[in-house]
C-alpha cells in the first residue's frame, strides 16, 4: 500500500534506462528468479494467487516502475493482479501494514520505515484479523481494476 519501497537494483537499473520490462533484455537478481518458482509452483498446484496493489495517482517512479514490470514478473507467472487508486479506497476499512493473506487463515504483515526500509514482520492466525483483513481484500479487490486495464 506504499507508494514507493527500500532502494532495489532493478529498479534503479529501470530509473538509469534499462529495459528491465523485456525478459530477454535483462537478468533478474535471485530474490527475483526465487519469487518466480514459488508463483509458479502454487499456481501449478491450482491455488490462485491475487495482489491488489493501492496507489496514489499521479504514481511515483516506483509505481510506474511496478506497473512496468508486472506483466512480466507478476502476470506471466500466473498471478492476477489489480490496482485500486488511493482516491477511490477513502470509504474501506484497510488494514494499516502491507500484507499476504495465506489461505483464509493466516496473515504475514510487512513493516517498512518512513522511507520505505524494511523493518519486519508478524503473522497471525488470529480469527479476527484475518476476518478483518479478508473483508478488506475483497473489498479492494472488487473495486480495483485489472492490471490489463490501468493504465499509467
Amino acid at each position: 500500500m506504499r507508494d514507493s519501497y527500500m532502494d532495489d537494483p532493478v529498479f534503479a537499473d529501470w530509473r538509469a534506462g534499462l529495459p528491465v520490462e523485456r525478459p530477454e533484455a535483462y537478468d533478474l537478481p535471485e530474490e527475483y528468479t526465487a519469487w518466480a518458482a514459488l508463483v509458479r509452483e502454487t499456481v501449478g498446484r491450482g491455488v490462485v494467487m491475487r495482489r491488489a496493489r493501492i496507489v496514489s495517482e499521479p504514481v511515483t517512479a516506483y509505481i510506474r516502475w511496478e506497473h512496468a514490470i508486472t506483466e512480466r514478473h507478476n502476470v506471466a507467472l500466473g498471478e492476477q493482479v489489480r490496482w485500486l487508486p488511493r482516491s477511490k479506497a477513502s470509504d474501506l476499512a484497510l488494514p494499516g501494514n502491507d500484507l499476504w493473506l495465506v489461505d483464509e487463515r493466516l496473515v504475514l504483515f510487512h513493516w517498512f520505515t518512513g522511507d520505505g526500509e524494511w523493518a519486519g514482520h508478524e503473522t497471525t492466525e488470529d480469527p479476527a484479523v484475518v476476518k478483518m483483513v479478508t473483508g478488506a481484500f475483497e473489498a479492494v479487490w472488487e473495486r480495483a481494476v485489472p492490471h490489463a486495464h490501468y493504465t499509467i
